[in-house]
């Protein structure tokens, strides 16, 4: 369901929920500037006169409107506030905070810019003349929370009118959820969708919207039944009948649910709470599916359902039960698909397609996202499973290239795709920020996938992390974790790898390999204090030191850790067994930082304290090779509190000496220095600081003086920018290793997987 009623709210949220909106400043949405306005020029380009050019191209080529203006990505959400969630007709004004809800899950979840628009009207015709006349405006309509029967007169209407699509969300993103949830339930109960027999209470927008859906995709009206306020819906009845419910009126002397429930394989509630009894449910057919969506309350209480009927199987609109029918499942991904081929309806097809690509979908491993959403578990497909959670992250994924291909297939796309593969790899900028920055690595680590070992095999996050590695094919993956562990939690998180066939498992309490370890950590670690003794113990228990001396003996070619305990004790394992890369003194840590604004990458974010000029020049170089990697051309700033030259510190004389130490090594590597973060940033500053600068543009990769300032920006970028960080990166040892920290996600780690890779490929 599109939301909840007020009824069951605390005191305490309710008072949240207006600081919420009150504060910092009132509201959830503001409009930002997507070009620069800095000087007179970019005002000329945006308005007068510049702006003319724009205008007649559109007027001359209207199709140009998706290319020069916001539209294409633009959706109105529309109300009249007479049906808000489960508060009723509160009227216009007062749902404004729900449709600036609507529009913050609108960009967050598929990029998707929306203007809430709430009209005063509830005449059908002047709502539809006020609606209808936006359409130069908007690339999309999304009608909501407008009350039965008048929203199907309006959605109807504007439909015909309008060239672009118009879509009831209450109706039809319900009855999307819902078709995914019957054809799942009907696929595990192993029965087929023509031949069931299908029950509801309420005849509302949403209950309609979900049978004639149902009936697009092969459910037979005949098996169809309907109840409401006045009972069950029957040919020759007036009292409250119109002609959509109309269409499911059977010729019958039942009169009651009670009189329609007996052999019911589906009731579908969106109705009120404690409709269906638990004696009306012992009455359905085996293996029901119960669709109790009223909220806050449904139709009947999934635990007594349970008790009386354990094998039915249990759909709700709530967040605290499994199978929750949420309409933020679909609704941004179906209009992501329909604005990107420039749809001009969304059509039954389109409907279709969106239905099994969700049923698909939940039938696939659970994500790491979805986990974490759940507390750290994930349900696999089955009764409890039935459709996915709306926080995968990848419903756009499967659900916008569907509705894409539905749209060009039956001819209301004026933009065909060309490549609806390479379509669905752009969306990935919607899942995992890092998509685009990491691609190259992650096809350069397919075409030749390495042994990686991860030290803390048996983490939750680790274990994600190897089910994405083998599913991609980017790595050939050895986890260090004792087996009997490993095998429950795999079964405990839904993930379907088999140790020995996806991934080779090292049992650090049983390995055979035990003495000829011992043997070698004595030999490389003997003269650092590591005694026989604390060698046998630490290659019993110690994970990293086990991953360390696989690198260092060739069973594996880079190693993985970190995730528990400390960063610099992780560190000197490795720097005692597996050493430093020919020609480097010293470790350096190199964080990718990707944010709405770009990427950049910032150095030494994690191990030396404070370099000298010639480790920052060792540093910078090793940098710029490993930034290439990620096919981006390095732009290096060496970055100081001080301007070429402007103050004559220990630390901008440092960065000072460094650029000479690099330019004499690598000329042409485009790096310049020492210069402020906002000189480094801004190529405006910097020319107006120091014209003859050799760097150009902005700068991608930001060399820091020392830890204490690499360390601070990262941490900094990571909150007040919401950037995703990859790494970081380690840069320096004789072989591919790289320590994380503990706050890394599952993709994160799938990402510095690629890293690795990549580098054992390149012999590093």
């Amino acid at each position: 369901m599109s939301g909840s009623s007020n009824g069951n709210v605390s005191q305490d949220l309710k008072s949240g929920a207006l600081v919420y909106h009150r504060l910092p400043r009132p509201g959830k949405l503001e409009i930002q500037p997507t070009k620069p306005l800095g000087n007179q020029r970019d005002l000329a380009l945006a308005y007068s006169p510049g702006v003319a050019a724009a205008c007649e191209a559109i007027k001359a080529n209207p199709a140009e409107a998706a290319d020069l203006t916001i539209r294409q990505n633009l959706v109105a959400v529309v109300t009249n506030g007479t049906a808000v969630l489960g508060l009723g007709d509160i009227g216009p004004l007062a749902s404004k905070p729900v449709m600036e809800g609507k529009a913050v899950l609108f960009k967050k979840f598929a990029g998707i810019d929306v203007f809430d628009i709430e009209v005063d009207q509830k005449n059908v015709e002047k709502l539809v003349d006020v609606v209808a006349a936006l359409e130069p405006t908007f690339g999309g309509i999304n009608l909501e929370d407008i009350k039965a029967p008048e929203c199907f007169e309006v959605e109807e209407q504007l439909r015909a009118r309008m060239n672009i699509p118009v879509f009831h969300d209450d109706q039809h993103g319900t009855a999307i959820i819902v078709a995914s949830a019957v054809l799942n339930a009907l696929e595990l109960a192993g029965k087929r969708l023509p031949e069931v027999k299908i029950v509801t209470s309420g005849a509302g927008a949403a209950a309609l919207a979900c049978l004639n859906l149902l009936v697009s995709l092969g459910a037979r009206r005949e098996n169809i039944w309907v109840t409401d306020l006045e009972g069950v819906v029957y040919e020759g009845r007036e009292k409250l009948m119109d002609r959509w419910k109309s269409v499911y009126a059977q010729a019958t002397d039942a009169r009651t649910l009670a009189d329609i429930i007996p052999d019911a394989d589906v009731f579908l509630g969106l109705s009120a709470a404690g409709v269906l009894k638990p004696n009306l449910l012992e009455r359905m057919a085996p293996r029901p599916l119960v669709l109790a969506l009223a909220n806050p309350n449904p139709e009947i209480m999934p635990e007594e359902a349970e008790r009386v009927r354990p094998d039915a199987m249990i759909c709700t609109g709530r967040s605290d039960y499994p199978n929750q029918v949420n309409n933020v499942l679909c609704f941004p991904y179906i209009f992501r698909g329909a604005l990107d081929v420039g749809a001009t309806s969304i059509n039954e097809e389109m409907k279709a397609a969106a239905v099994k690509a969700i049923a698909a979908l939940a039938r696939e491993t659970p994500s790491e996202v979805v986990a974490r959403a759940y507390g750290g578990e994930a349900r696999p497909f089955g009764r409890t499973s039935l459709i996915p959670s709306p926080f995968d992250p990848r419903l756009i994924l499967r659900i916008a290239p569907a509705v894409a291909k539905a749209a060009m297939d039956t001819g209301v796309a004026t933009r065909p795709l060309a490549d609806l593969e390479a379509y669905a790899e752009s969306l990935t900028r919607f899942v995992f920020r890092s998509g685009f920055m990491m691609k190259p690595l992650f096809a350069k680590a397919k075409e030749n996938p390495k042994r990686v070992i991860y030290a803390e095999g048996e983490d939750e996050r680790v274990l994600r992390a190897v089910q994405v590695v083998v599913e991609e094919g980017i790595a050939r993956p050895i986890l260090i974790g004792r087996p009997a562990v490993v095998e429950a939690r795999l079964k405990r998180f839904g993930l379907f790898m088999q140790p020995g066939t996806d991934f080779e498992l090292v049992n650090p309490e049983d390995d055979p390999r035990y003495r000829d370890y011992v043997g070698t950590y004595c030999e490389v670690a003997g003269r650092r204090g590591i005694t026989p003794d604390a060698a046998r113990t630490l290659v019993r228990t110690n994970s990293t030191v086990i991953g360390a001396l696989a690198v260092r003996r060739g069973d594996a070619d880079a190693l993985i850790c970190g995730l528990e305990g400390r960063f610099n004790s992780r560190l000197k394992h490795i720097q005692d067994i597996i050493g430093f890369a020919p020609g480097a003194k010293q470790f350096a840590a190199l964080s990718l930082m990707i944010t709405s604004k770009g990427a950049y990458f910032l150095a030494d974010t994690h191990v030396q304290p404070d370099p000298n000029a010639q480790e920052i020049a060792d540093m910078t170089i090793a940098c710029a090779d490993h930034v290439v990697r990620f096919g981006v051309t390095p732009r290096i700033a060496l970055v100081s509190h001080a301007d070429f030259g402007a103050a004559d510190t220990s630390s901008a004389r440092k960065m000072r000496d460094a650029l000479e130490l690099i330019r004499a090594r690598a000329p042409k590597l485009e790096v310049d220095g020492e210069m402020q973060a906002d000189t480094a940033l801004s190529e405006i500053i910097r020319e107006r600081v120091y014209p003859h600068s050799r760097l150009k543009g902005e700068a991608n990769v930001l060399i820091m003086p020392n830890l204490d300032a690499a360390n601070i920006a990262y941490q900094l970028t990571k909150v007040l920018a919401d950037a995703l960080p990859v790494g970081p990166i380690l840069i320096g040892p004789a072989r591919p290793a790289h320590v994380l920290t503990p706050s890394v996600t599952a993709r994160g780690i799938v990402n510095i997987t690629a890293v690795a890779v990549v580098e054992a490929q390149a012999g590093v």
